[in-house]
């Protein structure tokens, strides 16, 4: 069986520097740190750390709610696709950043990729 993208990429390690880094980029955006105005982000980067070890081939710890749910209340305050963009600019940046290789980022866009449409409610 071949490794999952988590485990080629550094398994936890590499994910906890990836989400603590890619927030202190969104966080810096104009263009989207108004969504997460008033959000715990400790609590934040625990869920996206869950997230994305799951959505990785990692261990499935993720509680949160679904992509749509969980989205719907940005969606309702005008989340689209421009800002889904920024944020997948800033994964792959950070992924980059981290020295993953661009095959991989590659197969890590295309997962996160496969959750535009839930998370923008369409």
């Amino acid at each position: 069986m071949s490794q999952s993208v988590y485990d080629r990429i550094g398994g936890e390690p590499a994910v906890n520097a990836a989400v603590d880094l890619f927030y202190r980029k969104v966080l810096a955006d104009d263009r989207i740190n108004s969504f997460f105005e008033g959000t715990d982000m400790d609590k934040q980067a625990a869920k996206q750390k869950a997230f994305l070890t799951m959505a990785l081939g990692g261990p499935h710890n993720y509680t949160g709610a679904d992509m749509r749910r969980g989205h719907a209340h940005l969606v309702e305050r005008g989340l689209n696709d421009s800002h889904f963009d920024a944020v997948m600019e800033h994964l792959g940046a950070t992924l980059k950043e981290l020295g993953v290789a661009d095959d991989l980022i590659g197969e890590a866009a295309a997962i996160a990729e496969s959750t535009r449409n839930d998370v923008l409610g369409k």
